[in-house]
C-alpha cells in the first residue's frame, strides 16, 4: 500500500467519515479554507489511480468511495512507523510515547487491561 501525502490523507478522511461522496460532498467537510474544486477533484484523481478510490458514474458527475478501509490503512502506517523509527519493536514505540507524553501509572494499567481484554 502506498503511502499518502498530507492532502490526499486528509481527503480519505472526509471519504472514510462519509463512505461515499462527490467532490462538492468533500469539500463542504473540510476546513476553511476550502480548497478550490479542481485541487479537490485531482487529488481524487491521484487517490483513484492508487488505488484508494474507486467512483460510480452518477449523472454527469462521480460518486467515490474508499477501497480501502480507515483499519487497515491505519495499521500500515503505523507498521510503517514502527519500522522506520523504532527498529520494528512496538515495546520501543510505546516507551518513546510513556516518556515523551508523562503517562501515569493508572494510564498504563488501563492499557494493559485493554491489551489483555482483546487477546
Amino acid at each position: 500500500m502506498k503511502a499518502l501525502t498530507k492532502a490526499e490523507e486528509e481527503i480519505m478522511q472526509v471519504l472514510w467519515q462519509l463512505e461515499q461522496g462527490n467532490v462538492k460532498a468533500i469539500i463542504e467537510e473540510l476546513p476553511e479554507p476550502k480548497p478550490a474544486y479542481n485541487t479537490v477533484s485531482t487529488i481524487v484523481r491521484i487517490l483513484e489511480s492508487k488505488g484508494f478510490v474507486d467512483y460510480e458514474k452518477q449523472g454527469k458527475g462521480h460518486i467515490y468511495f474508499p477501497l480501502v478501509s480507515k483499519q487497515d490503512y491505519s495499521n500500515q502506517s503505523l507498521n510503517t512507523l514502527v519500522d522506520n523509527y523504532f527498529q520494528g519493536s512496538f515495546k520501543s514505540l510505546v516507551s518513546f510515547f510513556v516518556k515523551k507524553n508523562d503517562v501515569s501509572l493508572n494510564d498504563l494499567e488501563a492499557m494493559m487491561k485493554e491489551i489483555e481484554k482483546n487477546k
